[in-house]
């Protein structure tokens, strides 16, 4: 046999394609190095601090210059534009949709206006806008309480380590108004030395306390759905345990269940108010996500809230959390397909078909309510007594907590269908008991013929038919906007030269 030296002597050629092909390797392994060298770089730049933060950082640009990834991809919470079949980022008018709930909410702030929340990039701006918090001026303080800026920006946490969470709990809204600027970010989760998921929030440890547990014991994968947690649950002001504060508490004592919870805020015999027709004591769920989260399947396969809203993506050599927090169904490549292969359509079809099953009982227990609401109404203005009253009241309270429980929380139709479905039928149980019940005392009252129900087919009329004065309430909030609003940024911008 010819060694390769004999062919390559025999064939010249041969020896050149050798050497050419070995440049070609030693080329490529060299690019090949380089690439590796230059994403290890990349890392590392990624998360060189740029600043090194004394005390809490409010200023989401400011950690945009550590983590300009992450930044970047938070900003985006800016764009509006997606909508899906029953919800997205884009303003919705929920009682225009479903007038309804005017109703349901009568001589509550959401009777007045309700839009679907945007992204975290509006959280300041759409708490000045809205009407449920008022029109503040020097002469006259917020209806609300400063505990309603808890949830809504990194200003909170400086606002509490300074005050005292006590004190930030006092007052009304237009108090901290000059000092909540900045909204929701990178501090609200973040510690600022370690870069660690960290709760800024009391209400969350608290509530953790009082279940016997240790939050600081939770790993990582759970903190990345307790920083949501902090915010996006059932809670409610409790105004006995320091006298003056609203004091932010999660009604988790029993437990997270629709039950647990109504047995709880019964035992202390609590109602967010009374309503306006009915005279009912009521209950207004917020946004229990967290709570049905843990019901639903995703939770029960260790999937955190993250995984979904804030999926990890990978940018040149840098893999990093997508910090642009929404809706799942906008981002499907990287959220829902990491783990379901199945195609796009059929995902989309998936998730529309529970929703729509879901909002078929929820509607059908909204009307059921609000028939139940004016033929209250009707009883006690024709002479209904307390005692004839008191059960149905009962059936009121508890059929409504369950629809607000069912329809507040932000997906919980996906999260956890089965539950949610579950908690929607008890409901409607309820509140056909009411009207049965209604019925009785119509006719001891002498009135046997079926109930005419006012005209309450636009938010505008119902609105009208409870006796909100909109076009007054409309003129002080601009007021609002135009006068306090522009000042409490200047004194902001103020302060915020002097950091």
């Amino acid at each position: 046999m010819k060694s390769l030296s004999e062919h390559i002597k025999e064939k010249p050629w041969k020896g050149w394609l050798l050497f050419i092909a070995t440049i070609v390797i030693v080329f490529v392994l060299g690019l090949f190095a380089s690439t590796i060298v230059e994403r290890r770089a990349e890392a590392v730049f990624a998360y060189a601090p740029q600043n090194n933060f004394k005390g809490i950082e409010p200023r989401n640009e400011k950690w945009g210059e550590n983590f300009p990834r992450e930044y970047e991809t938070y900003i985006e919470t800016a764009d509006t534009s997606f909508r899906s079949k029953y919800g997205g980022s884009q303003t919705i008018d929920m009682l225009k949709e479903n007038p309804g709930h005017v109703i349901l909410w009568a001589g509550y702030a959401f009777s007045k206006d309700y839009n679907q929340g945007r992204g975290h990039y509006y959280s300041i701006t759409d708490v000045h806008k809205t009407l449920r918090t008022g029109a503040s001026t020097d002469s006259t303080p917020s209806p609300q309480p400063s505990t309603c800026w808890t949830c809504k920006s990194p200003d909170v946490p400086r606002m509490m380590q300074q005050m005292g969470v006590a004190e930030f709990y006092t007052g009304s809204m237009d108090k901290l108004g000059p000092q909540i600027v900045n909204h929701i970010g990178c501090g609200d989760c973040h510690d600022p030395k370690t870069m660690k998921l960290t709760i800024t929030r009391p209400a969350l440890i608290e509530a953790f306390e009082k279940q016997g547990r240790d939050i600081t014991k939770a790993t990582h994968q759970e903190m990345r759905s307790l920083v949501c947690a902090q915010c996006h649950v059932e809670y409610y002001f409790d105004k006995k345990k320091i006298e003056g504060a609203a004091y932010l508490t999660f009604p988790w004592h029993n437990g997270f269940s629709v039950e647990e919870m109504e047995a709880y805020y019964d035992a202390i015999e609590f109602s967010d108010w009374t309503h306006k027709l009915s005279k009912a004591p009521m209950l207004k769920a917020q946004h229990p996500d967290y709570e049905v989260y843990t019901m639903g399947v995703h939770a029960k396969r260790g999937v955190a809230c993250a995984d979904c809203h804030m999926p990890y993506k990978s940018e040149g050599g840098v893999k990093f959390t997508d910090h642009h927090i929404q809706s799942p169904l906008n981002n499907i490549a990287n959220s829902c397909q990491v783990c379901h292969r199945e195609e796009t359509t059929k995902l989309l079809e998936d998730v529309y078909d529970r929703q729509t099953k879901i909002k078929q009982n929820a509607s059908l227990l909204e009307s059921i309510l609000v028939k139940a609401h004016l033929e209250a109404e009707f009883a006690w203005k024709h002479g209904a007594t307390e005692a004839q009253m008191k059960d149905i009241l009962a059936h009121i309270r508890k059929a409504q907590w369950r629809w607000d429980f069912s329809v507040a929380g932000h997906g919980s139709s996906f999260h956890a269908p089965v539950e949610i479905g579950r908690i929607l039928s008890s409901g409607i149980h309820y509140a056909q008991e009411a009207r049965i019940q209604l019925a009785r005392v119509h006719a001891a009252l002498g009135y046997n013929k079926p109930f005419e129900m006012p005209d309450v087919s636009s938010k505008e009329k119902t609105q009208a038919y409870i006796g909100l004065e909109m076009k007054q309430l409309h003129a002080e909030k601009q007021v609002f906007m135009q006068t306090v609003v522009p000042k409490w940024l200047e004194e902001a911008k103020k302060r915020e030269a002097s950091y």
